[in-house]
């Protein structure tokens, strides 16, 4: 039996590098991977040169995942030209998934907003490889994502799907252990949450983070 306040293995992504520090903490405390978004309307938007440059700070280290918003094929391949990824992360359709996959052959990733339980997939509606699941955007908001909005936990409570996937949105240092107690993702994803402004990563948010995501206090 696994004793209150073990260390659990969750895997942490930390979304939206843009500069030096947040990418080599991730690497100094070990992420699982570090997310590159390439939406021109996001404040974290970065060149695919840019996302080169970072990368190439580490041989190895984390995953490199490229966030793209309803993306053409083009746009991933002028992309891949410059930085090398390992996952494709999305927001399109479920058919939409299904093509990618087979033009660029990589693990994508949906991110699949919800409000309430009966907004939760089924497995069979999907083809993607790992499904991020996060709150739906704000009314007012010009770009989709968890825009630093908190989902209902509760919403997920008892949730075991057979599939792969992640918790986003809104997530903090501060509440990380606990949206894994009340979840039980398997995984979960930060970009805002560890920040000091727009795109501003935090090396000391960075390394908390990591650590309370795998540090489970809510374990029995």
């Amino acid at each position: 039996m696994i004793q209150p306040g073990s260390l659990t293995r969750r895997g942490v992504k930390i979304c939206g590098l843009t500069e030096e520090a947040g990418f080599d903490a991730c690497v100094e405390h070990q992420a699982d991977w570090v997310g590159f978004v390439f939406f021109d309307r996001s404040p974290r938007n970065v060149a695919p040169q840019r996302a080169q440059t970072l990368s190439l700070r580490h041989a190895g280290g984390p995953e490199r995942v490229g966030l793209f918003v309803h993306p053409e094929n083009d746009d991933i391949a002028r992309v891949l030209d410059y930085v090398s990824l390992d996952v494709l992360q999305v927001y399109a359709s479920p058919a939409r998934v299904s093509e990618i996959q087979q033009c660029f052959g990589l693990p994508v990733w949906l991110s699949y907003a919800v409000t309430r339980r009966s907004d939760l997939p089924e497995a069979e509606m999907l083809s993607a490889d790992r499904l991020l699941i996060e709150p739906k955007p704000p009314a007012q908001s010009d770009r989709p994502g968890g825009n630093a909005v908190m989902l209902d936990w509760s919403v997920l409570t008892g949730w075991t799907p057979d599939f792969e996937w992640m918790l986003a949105g809104g997530l903090t240092p501060h509440n990380v252990a606990q949206a894994i107690g009340q979840t039980g993702a398997p995984a979960v994803d930060v970009s805002s949450g560890v920040e000091v402004s727009p795109g501003q990563k935090s090396p000391e948010a960075i390394k908390a983070f990591i650590r309370n995501a795998r540090y489970d206090a809510f374990s029995v």
